[in-house]
């Protein structure tokens, strides 16, 4: 072993001394290192014409090959050593489709950069008409303090999205009282999915489909049910819960992508005024299973955030939200990897620095999550990828919270319907760390936008102790996702549960009324839930602890 330790010794002093005699040679030389440093970028020239510059710092000479170059001109297309600025300009696009360029820029170091330019086709008209000078008050914080300060999150079901308006699919109108519980009983943050897509005569909000027009008086109660939320000084993320579509090509995907820019045109511009307690989140749940579906996904998350930046104001500064592929957190680790600089499809760009989130939804495993239901049924709902489990939770091996637990059922009946190992409490442990350490590590704050179990108990009807061990696995899935959610820095958003809103009374319009105020209807799991969330708080060494 010690001869060992001596060879390599030796190794090591003659690898040192060849390294030193290189520096000195390449100095004596005059030699050194090729440098160049414009990185490999994808940007936008606005669809109506302007400008983009380009920085950069080299020394060697460069040229930049400009043949087929139509449409875009360049101020410089070759230089010597040293820094260089150059301006690229485009006129507006009127060409019936989108259109982009490579531009190939060589140095004579052997130095090569890849720089693609991107320009949107006039589609539907500009919403952005009214712009303001840039305002920073109120807006101060960062993406990832922001996302320190939320303790714990809950949707609005599909209150805001359901045809035709609130009430569409059985829910209440949202009302101030129900933000006022939420707050109550320690809930800092509500995300609201909101629909527009389609015409009011389709259940949409859309005026005008030719012009992509919102409906202002939509526009209006979004603003109050917002102003909701900052009353009781909470944050609050809006969005627009569609899938445009990521394998459309061609004009269909020039027409979807503008789409999707004029709606946050004119959704930014309402809610402009608001400080940066709220967010906007660009779509929700949109398929994209690939590298061209992914690179498709990435091309409407910057039109949303070039749509929103051009307003101005406070929007210059908000804290936006973009989602993995297919809402995947599995997606987003293989697919959306910042640590490989060089892995595409990348990350869109944003001017503000700082103020972006990811989002992820947590319906894992899928069989527990989606397929079950309080049907009052006995009948499980099986489907062709899976059979209804009605049981989540094996914890024998270690503890939680000093307890050991297992929530499998022993009755013979219903054996097959326990998860597996795969996909409980050891799972959401490995990939809430392995998306930490990609995403959160790296300053990309992470939005858990939905998580929650499904009711199975109606599958158990006359078996009580079963029934229970199933509700208590609820409790226990909703509480260890979000506890280790907030351990691996990710803000969890509880999809449905815990608080109850009252049903709809017909007041002679389509609207309906509330037949009383919203309640805590689970005091259970919301104690657990609690608990959860503060040792997670605990495991992360920061966070705002749920009171």
């Amino acid at each position: 072993m010690k001869m060992i330790k001596k060879i390599g010794t030796v190794y090591k002093i003659a690898a040192l001394s060849i390294a030193v005699l290189f520096v000195v040679s390449c100095k004596k030389n005059g030699i050194s290192a090729a440098q160049l440093t414009q990185a490999n970028v994808t940007d936008t020239i606005p669809m109506v014409g302007g400008t983009k510059m380009l920085t950069f710092n080299s020394n060697a000479a460069w040229s930049i090959d400009t043949a087929g170059f139509g449409w875009l001109q360049l101020s410089q297309t070759s230089g010597g050593s040293g820094n260089t600025v150059i301006t690229l300009t485009g006129k507006a696009n009127k060409s019936g489709a989108s259109r982009s360029l490579q531009l190939v820029l060589n140095a004579t170091n052997g130095q090569t950069r890849n720089i693609t330019v991107w320009q949107d086709v006039i589609i539907y008209p500009s919403y952005n008409t009214s712009a303001i000078a840039a305002d920073v008050t109120g807006m101060g914080s960062t993406a990832m303090q922001i996302a320190n300060n939320i303790t714990y999150g809950w949707n609005f079901y599909n209150t805001m999205e359901a045809p035709g308006g609130e009430t569409g699919w059985g829910n209440p109108p949202i009302t101030q009282q129900q933000f006022d519980l939420l707050k109550a009983n320690g809930v800092n943050s509500v995300r609201i999915p909101i629909r527009y897509d389609g015409t009011v005569a389709n259940g949409g909000h859309i005026i005008n489909a030719a012009t992509a027009q919102i409906d202002p008086a939509w526009l209006a109660r979004i603003q109050q049910v917002v102003q909701y939320a900052i009353n009781d000084g909470m944050y609050v993320t809006i969005n627009i819960h569609y899938d445009p579509g990521t394998t459309l090509t061609g004009a269909a995907q020039d027409t979807a992508n503008a789409k999707h820019r004029a709606y946050w045109e004119q959704i930014a511009t309402a809610m402009r005024d608001f400080d940066e307690h709220l967010m906007f989140a660009s779509l929700n749940e949109t398929s994209a299973v690939d590298v061209p579906s992914t690179v498709t996904l990435m091309r409407y998350h910057q039109s949303f955030i070039n749509a929103v930046r051009s307003t101005g104001g406070k929007n210059v500064y908000r804290t936006l939200v973009i989602q993995s592929p297919s809402a995947s957190i599995d997606a987003a680790n293989s697919l959306l990897n910042p640590a490989n600089v060089y892995k595409t499809p990348s990350l869109p760009t944003d001017i503000t620095h700082n103020r972006m989130m990811l989002e992820f939804h947590y319906y894992s495993p899928s069989q527990y999550c989606i397929l079950g239901g309080n049907d009052n049924t006995a009948v499980p709902q099986d489907a062709s990828w899976g059979k209804e489990l009605y049981f989540w939770g094996n914890r024998n091996t270690y503890s939680v919270n000093g307890t050991y637990t297992n929530y499998h059922t022993t009755n013979s009946l219903f054996l097959d319907r326990n998860c597996t190992s795969a996909n409980e409490e050891g799972y959401v442990d490995s990939i809430m760390h392995t998306v930490k350490v990609r995403f959160a590590d790296k300053g990309i704050p992470l939005f858990m936008g939905e998580y929650a179990p499904n009711d199975h108990f109606a599958r158990l009807t006359g078996y009580p102790a079963d029934s229970l061990k199933s509700r208590a696995s609820e409790t226990h899935f909703t509480a260890y996702v979000a506890q280790q959610a907030k351990a691996n820095g990710v803000i969890p958003f509880l999809w449905a549960g815990i608080f109850n809103r009252p049903t709809i009374i017909a007041n002679g319009s389509s609207t309906g009324v509330a037949s009383g105020p919203a309640v805590v209807g689970d005091q259970v799991t919301l104690d657990s839930v609690k608990a959860a969330v503060d040792r997670g708080i605990a495991a992360y060494g920061q966070g705002v602890p749920f009171k």
